[in-house]
């Protein structure tokens, strides 16, 4: 009996806070009535940023009168009062004297409802999620990504795909001004720690996107806005703590503006963590700095940041058998590996787990220091002109230090020792490798609107990239105190990369046209040594025309179909050139992208879904092998396709509870492939090629299907808890489409809460805390394989290496503004 009624009691209970609860939107729009997003709107102590569609919803208390406040950037301050009861209230912001730094992506940034398949990520999404792991992680729901790191545990060397395409495929910028690196066209984060804490918005756009600076976009590109003008003093002390040992330390500060002019922000951050891997530790510092003048027509903002990381080498990932706890196959790897393992080391190996690292040398480490200087100026002319234009120069160095046994000295130009005489011509040595460059250059564009059916964007960059990779080495054993500063190899390469693009939208009635036409020379010389090939050089100089025309038609307010096609080249990065497997100078891609898509969005629901085909000529594919810095080996194919349906949206069930998802279905196929794998003799020596055929088979390292899903419960308006889980099908290391060489399909959730308040007499508290793979699933998100044919068997001999990812493991935050 007393358990009904205290059943009846809290049912009750729960009844009368529902019927005491109302939902209330407030809509934020300019003097032109069009909604402003990303506006902060704050409800007594609870604060939300506006959508696109400029609302955001509170839970209030039918009995109480709240005090409403909203602020955004070039826009003066709204209070007010909100009666009890009140459904709706609409804020109509007026302009400051200052301009919004917005500015500086206008030009690269896909529009609201351009025909580009986009997905905005809000400050306060990141803020939610940023906890010390890298920006990739960030980005874990959006639709057809994968994210993964060498360490297992998101600190350290991370990776992602979206679409199947890795980062040499993903266009990033900051600003407007490219972060990929020139060569290699991979953009490392690793180099921007906590990059994350100065970051206003990330816009991922998928597919080819629109026209953008720096490397070409063949995945997806990402544009990162740093953080937005505050116009009041600010202070941040923001720790993180989690499993492994990993810290995230960061302190902020900002002036506000000065005089209504100037204003100033820097942040000083350190991450640290042992990782999940054996020995995977990282340290990693950055430093943030930023001044502005900002006026009614002008903003001129100097920006500096630099990033220093020693992160402990975890990229040979762990042997198959370690993973599948195979001991008569994990022999056999042993046993077949060129003696690497003996002794010692043959009893580590058999005794370890699924956390194993190959590397051993105390000092197996990467060491990387990268800084860049960006100066902006926008002026405004009128409403319907503004201009921008940016300096540029980053400035990287750097090596990786690791130990060879054994190793031959005439490889390094050091002279054999005779010692009573015996020739001794090998021995244990430690080498470091560097890359010492710079890059530089300046981005421009224009932006003329004359009328509200018309919009004109004029824009372009010139950049040039000056590296020198080379090699030293610092220890041999058998010269114990003699050293060696001659480079045993040098190899120096510059690229100059020019692009102009022009940009027309046009609005009639229900109908926006967007066109877009890039013309882009890329101009990449190198010359020297490399350190596996001697008296190598190249010249490569490439004219490539990138058009896009896309057409939207908006069914009503609330909904809008879009359709788009753009065609697109990229050239090859360094490795292609250095390492094609078949020994032929590398093509350029060219890719045709047709999207098409439907996007709703009202108060409660937001959906996007749509369609693609990327269909490629001369695409470059992992082989599924690395070289021996973890790179992995490509080489080009006639005729490829990705083909797929994504579905991103979300749902506010009821005020306290919202579901998110996403999905992404595609086919990802190479027509008539020819593989080709070496025969070898018993002494493993080279014999002759064998092909293998596909009429059609997978492309490596894609999966078909990729789905996320969240579950959002909001105990109060500042206090939410998810339920996040990801599952992706299986991947393949090779282009073989064999299970026996793949990675199984996979899901992990996480759990996350995070609850804001203001106490102490400080501005804002929050408390955040992550629990990742709450199921402590084991899996692996990337890896390779490499094998051969012995000749005298007959039969394909292969060993597969995957990177694991951490089992269930927490991540505590702490953030304080003052």
């Amino acid at each position: 009996m007393i358990k009904h009624v205290i059943a009846l009691w809290a049912l009750s209970l729960v009844a009368f806070v529902c019927i005491a609860q109302q939902k209330t939107t407030i809509k934020v729009v300019n003097e032109r009535s069009s909604p402003i997003s990303n506006a902060t709107v704050t409800v007594n102590n609870s604060s939300k940023k506006t959508n696109e569609s400029g609302e955001a919803d509170f839970t209030l208390q039918n009995n109480s009168t709240v005090h409403v406040n909203v602020s955004h950037v070039g826009y003066s301050d709204y209070k007010t009062t909100l009666a009890a009861g009140s459904p709706s209230l609409t804020v109509q912001m007026k302009l400051k004297v200052i301009q919004s730094e917005e500015v500086f992506v206008y030009a690269t940034r896909a529009k609201e409802n351009a025909a580009t398949t986009f997905k905005n990520i809000s400050k306060e999404e990141i803020k939610k999620n940023n906890l010390g792991q890298d920006i990739p992680y960030l980005l874990d729901q959006t639709p057809g990504i994968i994210i993964g790191s060498d360490a297992g545990a998101g600190i350290g060397y991370t990776n992602m795909t979206i679409r199947g395409s890795d980062n040499q495929r993903i266009n990033v910028t900051i600003n407007g001004i490219p972060l990929n690196d020139a060569e290699s066209q991979g953009s490392f984060f690793i180099n921007l720690p906590d990059f994350a804490s100065s970051t206003e918005s990330i816009q991922v756009q998928r597919g080819i996107g629109t026209s953008t600076n720096g490397a070409g976009a063949f995945g997806a590109s990402l544009n990162l806005q740093t953080d937005a003008l505050e116009t009041k003093p600010y202070a941040e002390l923001n720790n993180s703590f989690g499993s492994y040992n990993s810290w995230k330390n960061t302190v902020k500060a900002g002036t506000g503006l000065i005089n209504n002019k100037f204003a100033f922000n820097t942040r000083l951050s350190r991450i640290s963590s042992n990782g999940y891997i054996e020995r995977a530790t990282s340290n990693l510092q950055s430093l943030y700095v930023d001044g502005g003048l900002y006026t009614d027509k002008h903003i001129l903002k100097a920006t500096v940041f630099t990033g220093k990381e020693k992160t402990y080498q975890a990229w040979y990932g762990t042997a198959e058998p370690l993973l599948k706890g195979d001991r008569a196959d994990l022999e056999r790897y042993a046993n077949n590996n060129f003696g690497l393992y003996s002794g010692p080391e043959y009893e580590r190996l058999m005794n370890a787990d699924r956390r194993y690292n190959y590397y051993t040398y105390d000092n197996q480490t990467d060491n990387y220091k990268q800084t860049h200087s960006h100066l902006h100026y926008t002026y405004t002319a009128n409403n319907a002109w503004n201009l921008n234009a940016a300096l540029h120069y980053t400035r990287g160095a750097g090596y990786y230090e690791e130990f060879r046994e054994n190793d031959k000295l005439s490889r390094y130009g050091i002279p054999n020792l005779v010692q009573g005489g015996e020739t001794i011509d090998r021995s244990d040595l430690v080498r470091r490798r560097w890359l010492d460059n710079h890059f530089y250059g300046t981005t421009f564009s224009a932006n003329y609107k004359p009328s509200t059916l018309w919009n004109f964007t004029l824009g372009g960059a010139y950049n040039e990239y000056i590296g020198d990779h080379y090699g030293e080495v610092i220890q041999v054993d058998v010269y114990p105190n003699t050293s060696f500063d001659d480079k045993y190899y040098f190899n120096d390469a510059t690229k100059k990369d020019f692009n102009t693009y022009f940009k027309a939208d046009y609005r009639l009635d229900n109908w926006l046209v967007n066109l877009d036409v890039q013309y882009r020379n890329v101009n990449y010389r190198s010359q020297g040594d490399d350190d596996k090939v001697k008296d190598f050089g190249f010249k490569d100089n490439l004219h490539f025309i990138n058009p896009k025309l896309g057409v939207t038609y908006f069914v009503s307010p609330n909904a809008n179909l879009y359709a788009s096609y753009a065609y697109a080249s990229k050239e090859p990065v360094r490795k292609d050139y250095v390492e094609n497997p078949r020994s032929e100078f590398p093509k350029p891609e060219r890719m045709q992208n047709v999207e098409a898509g439907y996007r709703y969005r009202n108060e409660s629901f937001n959906i996007g879904t749509n369609f693609y085909a990327m269909l490629y000529k001369d695409q470059l594919v992992p082989t599924g092998q690395l070289n021996d810095t973890g790179a992995e080996l490509r080489m080009n194919i006639p005729d490829s396709y990705r083909i797929g349906w994504e579905f991103d949206a979300s749902w506010a069930i009821h005020p306290k509870f919202i579901w998110s998802a996403t999905a992404a279905l595609s086919d990802n196929k190479i027509r008539n492939f020819v593989e080709y794998v070496s025969v070898l003799d018993d002494n493993w020596e080279f014999v002759r090629e064998e092909q293998f055929h596909y009429k059609s088979t997978q492309i490596a390292k894609a999966a078909n299907t990729i789905l996320s899903n969240n579950f959002t419960y909001l105990p109060t308006d500042n206090w939410s808890i998810s339920l996040v889980s990801k599952y992706v099908s299986r991947v393949y290391l090779d282009n073989s489409s064999a299970k026996e060489r793949s990675i199984d399909p996979f899901t992990y959730t996480n759990l996350r809460s995070n609850y804001s308040f203001a106490a102490f007499g400080l501005k804002n508290m929050d408390v955040m805390a992550s629990v990742n793979n709450i199921f402590n699933a084991k899996y692996e998100t990337s890896g390779y394989t490499w094998g051969q044919i012995f000749e005298s068997q007959g039969t394909r001999d292969f060993y597969n290496f995957y990177y694991p990812q951490a089992g269930t493991n927490f991540m505590l935050g702490l953030n304080l503004r003052f």
